[in-house]
């Protein structure tokens, strides 16, 4: 037998801890490989750990609300295999060097150990033709539930490099068998009383007796005021809207939706429309996407657009759509669908929330004409969408003016005073609303 040191995985750039929130396994717990061990969060995102061996837990190092760094070992498994990268010892144990062995002769030693371990594991394990590794019970899941290899390539999975989980394929599977191609977060979805209800957790009860309710903050709840309060006091807030005609843009998706679904298997939804747009201003106004640290401005070469999407439970998250300038539209409807989809299953790795340049929020998914968001630090700018509406518009010809019903969106723009002056954000705001109302011109050709 050996000892698995299951250690905390490194989860982003700028992560360097999260908090245990849940242990699902206790010692002396039998373990298999892609086992559910424990639920972390960061300041981020919530994620768990599965185990990559099979065992029985024999040691917790930390417990439940325990902060721990990136690299520390969480618990320790008795199991017959170690991966190949496992350490021989704890890391916590200093290496002894004895008067007739060098430095280099251990080194030597352990990469040839590293090799045969290596081969030994290349054999075992199992492989498509495409060398993409799937470990013994995800295959089984899959044969079981008739999943081709090409579906199973399509499932991206959250593990270590990339491996797709247990969590990842039953997550796969429930989406599958709705048949239903994904309604993203530009879908305006009235939240009954009774959900939202349920989201805070409200007894009625109380209120007909006469009594006030006490509701405990939830920890990410703690962590966005905690965020929006460093916000307001960090940065100068400013706002500036603007009415947008968006009337050929909606002609122009209604035709294009039903050839993109065809086509990609994908909903056209006009938050991408909306994305396009916001980069392309944002290249005209690059002192847009930068941010403020330390009393520097910092103007950011890539393009990194925050999504913000609201999760089932009342909280907001904010998935980055990396190099957004690098990709066409069909780009960005992916990658918004995709990320929309995947933030509300908790499915997100803590690197896809962090790095955002500038954030746009569609607060008309619940109604709301137009709003003032709050600026997501380190950033300058925040855009709010609000509904499309239909409206009476003046409408100017040759011939005269006339009343007519225009379909029009409010877009609301906060930005940081200390180095945007109103001119600037004007402009920026002006420049979006041209590439919408002038669409098909603002498209490459």
């Amino acid at each position: 037998m050996a000892e698995y040191f299951l250690k905390l995985p490194k989860m982003g750039e700028s992560v360097e801890e999260a908090t245990i929130t849940k242990w699902q396994k206790n010692v002396g717990d039998k373990i298999d490989i892609d086992d559910l061990i424990l639920e972390i969060a960061t300041d981020k995102v919530d994620s768990d750990l599965f185990s990559e061996v099979k065992g029985k837990l024999i040691k917790k190092k930390f417990k439940e609300n325990d902060v721990v760094k990136i690299g520390d070992v969480i618990a320790v498994i008795d199991t017959d295999k170690l991966p190949e990268d496992q350490q021989i010892k704890d890391p916590s144990i200093d290496i002894e060097l004895h008067n007739d062995e060098s430095l280099e002769e251990i080194i030597e030693e352990k990469i040839i150990l590293d090799e045969i371990e290596l081969i030994k594991s290349s054999v075992e394990s199992v492989f498509d033709e495409n060398l993409k590794y799937y470990s013994p019970l995800v295959k089984s899941i899959a044969k079981k539930e008739g999943l081709t290899n090409e579906e199973l390539q399509k499932i991206k999975g959250t593990g270590k490099n990339d491996r797709v989980t247990k969590k990842d394929i039953i997550s796969y599977l429930s989406i599958r068998k709705d048949k239903l191609v994904y309604n993203s977060i530009n879908s305006f979805e009235e939240n009954s009383d009774d959900k939202i209800k349920s989201i805070y957790k409200v007894n009625s009860t109380n209120f007909s007796e006469g009594k006030d309710q006490i509701i405990e903050m939830t920890r990410m709840e703690k962590i966005l005021s905690s965020h929006m309060i460093e916000s307001i006091n960090k940065s100068a807030h400013v706002q500036s809207f603007i009415e947008v005609d968006v009337t050929d843009l909606w002609k122009w998706r209604e035709i294009a939706k039903e050839h993109f679904l065809r086509r990609e298997n994908q909903k056209l939804t006009f938050t991408p429309l909306f994305i396009y747009a916001v980069v392309k201003a944002l290249r005209d106004y690059p002192i847009l996407n930068s941010s403020i640290e330390d009393e520097k401005i910092t103007i950011k070469n890539s393009i990194n657009i925050g999504m913000a999407t609201a999760l089932s439970n009342g909280n907001l998250i904010v998935p980055v759509i990396k190099n957004a300038d690098h990709m066409n539209l069909i780009g960005l409807a992916k990658s918004v669908n995709d990320f929309a989809l995947r933030a509300r299953n908790n499915n997100l790795k803590p690197d896809e929330v962090n790095d955002g340049t500038y954030t746009v929020t569609n607060i008309g998914n619940f109604g709301s004409i137009m709003g003032t968001p709050i600026i997501n630090q380190p950033q300058v700018g925040i855009l709010a969408i609000g509904v499309i509406r239909k409206m009476p518009s003046v409408i100017e010809t040759n011939k005269g003016d006339y009343i007519g019903v225009r379909r029009k969106v409010i877009l609301s723009h906060s930005y940081d005073h200390r180095i945007i002056n109103g001119e600037v954000g004007g402009l920026f705001l002006k420049k979006i609303a041209e590439y919408l109302e002038n669409w098909e011109k603002s498209l490459p050709h």
